[in-house]
């Protein structure tokens, strides 16, 4: 595992490419002046000892060396230890509803946008707990296995759309008994699962799978999304003027079924709540996951970094030398020795 200790110093790195430009822009210049003199050719007999090649070299030689110093003080390093660490946590597995129906606008910017808000905020509280993620409609898919990296679910949620599952349909059930397989093999750790939904099942037993859930140790929330009154469902996710009909042509309405996941989390000992108000519904839900007793949780991480600054900057030393020993005049013991041919 490699990192910066200080990455914000990297941002030198731009003047390089600034320094260089100048330094070409300057040395134009200088042949045009002598251009002005007379014949450059016939110059260079007037000035033996002038090298207009070795200032350049010395220039970029020295841009080297602050290259080398501008990592040097980034501090890179390198992970050399693969460590167990225990933490106290629960596992956490959260269905997210992805079916058409969630892309309605009746909250604002739609069901699913508010979804993901929501399970961002709730990632962004999480400490040392474990998370999954599942995606569903019609068929339940696996969509980031159970991890500590927070920044991993952040990313995968980042990518959800309505397309993600080719199934169209609402299988709440298949989620939860999906999730109830998902977690991992450790023992004495209280799970739960968030099912995050407009609550329209259309095809299995969704009370049944909660109550499978709960009898293996695992508790079951919902979160609804959505409204009571209901919302047409665009045709494409932001449409607000083009909306699902039915056979007869009649605009489909998508109705928030809040009695649904009510039975669903009384079913799997969890609870129910309203997230149409995202900081307060994420903070009930908090409060309530942090009920569950903690256990310890195994997590590898690379725990020990070695500084490797030490090698860049005795290459930076190097260039530094050889930049000191290279003279800007030809050296006229070494004259016969051509290592920088001028122009």
């Amino acid at each position: 595992m490699f990192r910066f200790e200080h990455p914000e110093y990297m941002y030198l790195l731009v003047l390089i490419p600034v320094l260089a430009f100048m330094q070409l822009y300057f040395q134009h210049q200088r042949k045009k002046k002598l251009k002005k003199f007379g014949n450059p050719d016939l110059l260079s007999h007037l000035m033996p000892d002038v090298s207009f090649v070795r200032p350049a070299v010395k220039f970029y030689l020295l841009l080297m060396a602050l290259a080398a110093i501008v990592v040097t003080l980034s501090s890179p390093q390198f992970g050399t230890k693969l460590e167990t660490v225990k933490r106290k946590g629960i596992e956490l597995i959260i269905a997210l509803d992805v079916s058409n129906s969630m892309n309605a606008t009746d909250v604002e910017p739609s069901r699913l946008d508010r979804a993901k808000l929501a399970i961002e905020r709730l990632t962004g509280r999480l400490v040392n707990d474990r998370i999954g993620l599942i995606v569903f409609a019609g068929e339940a898919y696996v969509q980031l296995p159970i991890t500590t990296d927070y920044a991993s679910a952040r990313l995968f949620l980042s990518s959800i759309n309505t397309d993600v599952v080719p199934t169209q349909g609402t299988a709440i059930g298949s989620a939860i008994r999906l999730a109830t397989n998902s977690f991992s093999q450790q023992e004495d750790i209280n799970r739960a699962i968030v099912v995050i939904t407009d609550g329209e099942n259309h095809q299995d037993d969704a009370i049944q799978a909660a109550e499978t859930a709960f009898e293996k140790g695992i508790k079951v929330y919902t979160v609804g999304m959505g409204s009571t009154d209901g919302a047409p469902i665009p045709t494409t996710p932001g449409n607000k003027s083009n909306f699902l009909k039915d056979r007869a042509g009649n605009v489909v309405i998508t109705k928030m079924n809040a009695d649904l996941m009510r039975q669903i989390s009384e079913a799997g000992n969890g609870k129910y709540i309203a997230a149409n108000n995202i900081r307060r519904g994420i903070n009930d839900l908090i409060d309530e996951l942090g009920e569950l007793e903690k256990s310890e949780i195994e997590a590898k991480v690379y725990s020990d970094y070695d500084h490797q600054f030490q090698y860049l900057a005795a290459l930076a030393l190097l260039i530094l030398l050889i930049e000191f020993i290279v003279l800007e005049r030809k050296n006229k013991l070494l004259n016969k020795i051509d290592l920088f041919t001028d122009n």
